[in-house]
């Protein structure tokens, strides 16, 4: 018969390696050596698509802040980057969040908070050049980004 002591312990021991596990994955999500270099991000291919969707989201806004700040339209520059800004969560990007390295989490919240940035400064009086370099140093993540990472599906 197993005393209670070491039943405890056994308990103790299963549930910090679990923890232990699903930090890991939290921290690192489920990567491996990308075909040309960058560190490849294993996903399904529906949590793939729904990112890439997200990336040309950011490349739309972009353009769109561009074409504001070009056509001196205040309010185009602030529903462009408005539509990049925080998104409501759902459960389903709850548990794909959970599956992505903490560095790419990361550099995805930073771009979406600095499109929050740029479309309060449309809805301001901070300067046009301002705000497009606001818009110049959030590319540089972007840019940051496609250099680090690369998405596959699992076959």
């Amino acid at each position: 018969m197993i005393n209670t002591h070491k039943l405890t312990l056994l308990a103790l021991a299963l549930w910090l390696i679990t923890i232990a596990v699903l930090t890991w994955f939290f921290v690192y999500g489920k990567t491996r050596a990308g075909t040309d270099g960058r560190t490849a991000i294993v996903l399904k291919s529906t949590e793939r698509n729904l990112i890439l969707a997200e990336m040309r989201t950011f490349l739309s806004s972009t353009q769109g802040i561009l074409d504001g700040a070009n056509q001196g339209n205040r309010d185009l520059v602030f529903q462009a980057a408005s539509a990049s800004a925080m998104p409501e969560t759902d459960d389903e990007k709850l548990v794909l969040m959970a599956k992505l390295p903490m560095d790419f989490k990361m550099l995805g919240m930073s771009v979406r908070s600095d499109m929050a940035a740029i479309a309060a400064a449309a809805k301001s009086t901070t300067p046009t050049p301002e705000i497009l370099q606001m818009t110049a140093n959030t590319l540089t993540k972007c840019v940051a980004c496609h250099a680090t990472w690369q998405l596959q599906s699992n076959p």
